[in-house]
């Protein structure tokens, strides 16, 4: 079944041309002015993503390649970049046969993924399902390679045998089906070049296969254990993004692919709102900051500002809220001339421990 849906491909696919061998796409910023490399990374990425919204944590340190090829109608697509996160909107206009789904296999770091209020995160071998007909997000914080691989809705749908499609559920290369599907991917991608018409149908008839069995084991997690992942990834991307003065309830929902209310609902369960974790979590850098040697030039202004503050005197009034002391009080004891005479660094940390939080920070 899977064998002759996969080779009518160019029969059902009128915009596919289907090639005996892979036809390979490159591309690096590694060749390009560090000026011009943003724009045109987000210009490559878009002729294989569509209609996304990229953030670059730190734009000037920025690197990231791509290589694409296609491997009789399926494309496969090598991405490896720094810190990177993004948001892919659907295209509401394209026809039922011409939807695509993505399947994500990690090669190297960790990656989240979210869609349909699921959060899966990847881990290096990991895989998972990406419907395109709905929106979705992922974030890293730190250098990943991930390969996708570009399949046709219809082709996912009959290899399930169902149009639910199980988007956003971890395939975990720990399992025997799992690990499989991490060395098919590895193999299909990386000899794609070299393999005849009548290899690669094979290879991807195996893929599909061990796709199949890898999505139709039940789910077992709980609602609760989904939630604890939820959250987690919602705390990582705030730590990212804490210099942002726009982070709020609703960039945070959206970025995770879930709704405000239910992000709402996740935080009142430990006890403070999405927004107050927010500002504890920036208060808590700057209070780092405002006792950091090497940052004694810096001005408390440009410390709150630096952490998505946007009013000195909103900074201020927090900061002695949360503190106990205002910051520039704080800042005056830490750095007084008789602690900096006689071992500054472990007075600073036992003046840190004096003046914790007012307010528990919520665990």
């Amino acid at each position: 079944m899977i064998h002759h849906t996969y080779t009518s491909l160019g029969a059902e696919l009128r915009h596919e041309r289907l090639e005996a061998t892979a036809m390979s796409e490159t591309f690096s910023t590694e060749l390009i002015p560090a000026a011009d490399r943003i724009d045109a990374w987000e210009w490559n990425a878009r002729r294989f993503c569509g209609d996304c919204r990229f953030h670059f944590p730190d734009r000037r340190r920025f690197h990231g390649s791509m290589a694409t090829k296609n491997l009789s109608g399926i494309g496969l697509s090598l991405f490896s970049s720094s810190a990177l996160s993004f948001q892919k909107f659907p295209t509401a206009s394209a026809h039922p046969e011409n939807r695509f789904c993505t399947v994500i296999t990690q090669f190297e770091g960790a990656r989240w993924y979210s869609q349909n209020n699921a959060v899966v995160v990847l881990k290096p071998g990991d895989s998972t399902l990406i419907d395109s007909a709905a929106t979705w997000s992922s974030d890293c914080l730190s250098d990943c390679v991930r390969l996708y691989v570009r399949v046709p809705r219809w082709l996912i749908e009959d290899t399930l045998r169902t149009t639910m499609l199980p988007s956003a559920r971890r395939i975990s290369v720990a399992t025997a089906p799992g690990g499989a599907l991490f060395r098919l991917a590895n193999s299909l991608y990386r000899e794609a070049d070299v393999l005849s018409h009548e290899e690669s149908a094979a290879m991807l008839e195996a893929y599909f296969g061990v796709l199949s069995g890898c999505l139709a084991v039940p789910r077992t997690d709980t609602e609760a254990g989904n939630s604890d992942r939820i959250l987690a990834c919602i705390e990582t991307f705030i730590e990212g993004h804490l210099a942002e003065s726009t982070l709020g309830p609703v960039e945070v929902a959206a970025a995770v692919g879930i709704s405000v209310r239910h992000a709402h609902r996740l935080f009142a369960k430990k006890g403070c709102t999405l927004g107050d974790w927010i500002r504890q979590r920036r208060l808590e850098r700057c209070r780092a900051d405002l006792a950091a040697p090497r940052l004694r030039e810096r001005t408390i202004t440009d410390i709150a500002f630096g952490w998505g503050f946007s009013e000195s005197a909103h900074f201020s009034r927090s900061f002695k809220q949360q503190f106990g002391i205002c910051p520039r009080t704080f800042r005056s004891q830490v750095w007084g001339d008789s602690w900096q005479k006689s071992e500054p660094d472990r007075h600073v940390k036992h003046f840190l421990g004096a003046t914790g939080s007012r307010q528990s920070r919520p665990s």
